[in-house]
């Protein structure tokens, strides 16, 4: 009997030891995705910023095709 609760107890410890290491291996890509999340966030920004740029400009042809409208 105490040979097979020794057994019983070193399965437990293996099984925490595998969860364990799946933990880890989730944690790992976990870290990874929030990397390329924050790479993709940077390039939104980017891209806003380009867009702000564009509708600046955009506002100015507008302005400039009114005044010569109006000549």
């Amino acid at each position: 009997m105490q040979r097979l609760d020794k057994l019983t107890q070193e399965e437990a410890r293996m099984a925490s030891a595998e969860l364990l290491k799946i933990t880890h291996g989730i944690d790992g890509k976990v870290e990874d995705i929030h990397g390329d999340v924050q790479d993709v966030s940077s390039k939104v920004q980017d891209v806003d910023g380009k867009m702000q740029g564009i509708g600046s400009d955009v506002k100015y042809i507008s302005s400039e095709v009114r005044e010569i409208n109006r000549v």
